[in-house]
């Protein structure tokens, strides 16, 4: 039997730059790391590159004054609303530069006490000393303060209501409330920040008399004055570049990863699953915070990723349909299980404990972990033996 199962390896490659022939270059590390370290790829093997070098070789990127056009244009003048953005300097900071370029005036909505992906703008057991337990009421932000004091994120120790309104300057009024419709007792025209509730929000508001709302996906979803542009998420799943400039998320995604294992296929005659990555859907324990800040895990990924894992329970097998069994015996009997299991598993006992997340969200995670998001310098993760389970020999 396979001794090893699945290995995660964080792939060296060069600085990406616009215009890169990124698909040659993922093969050309790939293949240097195989050699290097003796190993064997196999036919659904797994390879995944960042979202942020496919923008980056694309060229995708646009400008602060860009945003600010393109809200001026579809919002008009007066005051704006903006809702939930998530409290973070690398994904919010320049849109909100352009946002408050492009308006007269802005209202910015917070939700408390964090924000959609766990980012704490206040301790919530704080807030349960303080006697505030069902987070039902809107604050401004000088009665916030009054009630909570120190304001500071615990990993950034940032205080993002005084970070956003220095962005902005006098054109910008905060209140805290975790109801979306607050905001149509300051304006009727609104920005919806959020990321996965954006829709549901964005029609709430609607019901309720706002006159205009778009989503940060309609920003930037088509070029403005030949700027980057993605045309489905819009500036969802930008990062800063510059203090001027943000990378937005990558576009044409399907034809990069199928051009990308056609390739493989050329070079060494196996079948490579690929897929193109952004955030990690999981939860770090400590702070709270679920690393989903782009619109999805992955944008992009070939056919053979499609779907969630059909896998038994080990242990659960183990402690009941074998447990009289021990040793070889036992080992034999798993894997007749395993090769004998029905290719649909759900509702089944011998599943129960398994959660079958999709394949693509699992693998991002991985991928995403495995790179990191600091100076490993590993923007392509190879991974092996993914699909191989106890039965094979």
């Amino acid at each position: 039997m396979k001794n090893i199962g699945t290995i995660s390896w964080g792939i060296k490659a060069p600085i990406i730059r616009p215009g890169d022939d990124l698909v040659e270059i993922t093969v050309q590390s790939v293949l240097k790391a195989v050699k290097e370290s003796k190993i064997k790829l196999n036919d659904r093997d797994i390879v995944a590159v960042t979202e942020a070098i496919v923008a980056k070789s694309q060229g995708n990127f646009a400008s602060v004054d860009d945003i600010a056009y393109d809200v001026r244009e579809q919002m008009g003048s007066g005051t704006i609303g903006v809702i939930f953005p998530i409290l973070s300097r690398n994904r919010f900071s320049n849109i909100l530069k352009g946002i408050a370029r492009g308006c007269d005036k802005i209202v910015l909505q917070l939700s408390y006490p964090f924000d959609e992906v766990g980012n704490p703008l206040v301790s919530i057991d704080r807030l349960y000393e303080l006697g505030l337990t069902n987070f039902n009421k809107t604050f401004t932000d000088k009665k916030f303060y009054k009630l909570v004091g120190k304001i500071e994120h615990p990993f950034t120790a940032i205080d993002y209501i005084d970070y956003y309104k220095n962005i902005c300057g006098d054109k910008c009024k905060v209140i805290l409330s975790n109801d979306p419709t607050t905001i149509l007792k300051y304006t009727k025209k609104v920005i919806t920040a959020d990321i996965h509730s954006r829709a549901r929000n964005k029609n709430l508001l609607i019901r309720k008399g706002a006159k205009k709302v778009i989503s940060l996906d309609e920003i930037l979803s088509k070029s403005v004055n030949g700027s980057g542009y993605n045309e489905k998420y819009g500036v969802l799943g930008s990062n800063l570049s510059t203090d001027e400039k943000l990378k937005l998320f990558p576009r044409d995604c399907d034809k990069f990863v199928k051009k990308l294992q056609k390739r493989f296929k050329e070079e060494c005659g196996v079948n490579i699953e690929c897929m193109v990555y952004g955030d990690g859907a999981f939860k770090d324990p400590v702070g709270g915070i679920w690393e989903l800040a782009d619109p999805v895990v992955s944008p992009a990924y070939t056919s053979g990723l499609n779907g969630t894992p059909n896998e038994i329970k080990l242990k659960y097998v183990a402690d009941n349909q074998l447990a009289n069994l021990k040793g070889k015996e036992a080992e034999q009997a798993m894997k007749e299980m395993i090769r004998k299991k029905s290719k649909n598993l759900k509702k089944q006992e011998i599943s129960l404990g398994t959660t079958p997340r999709r394949l693509t969200d699992l693998l991002g995670s991985l991928a995403d972990l495995t790179s990191g998001s600091g100076d490993k310098g590993t923007p392509i993760v190879l991974i092996t033996g993914y699909f191989n389970n106890y039965a094979d020999d």
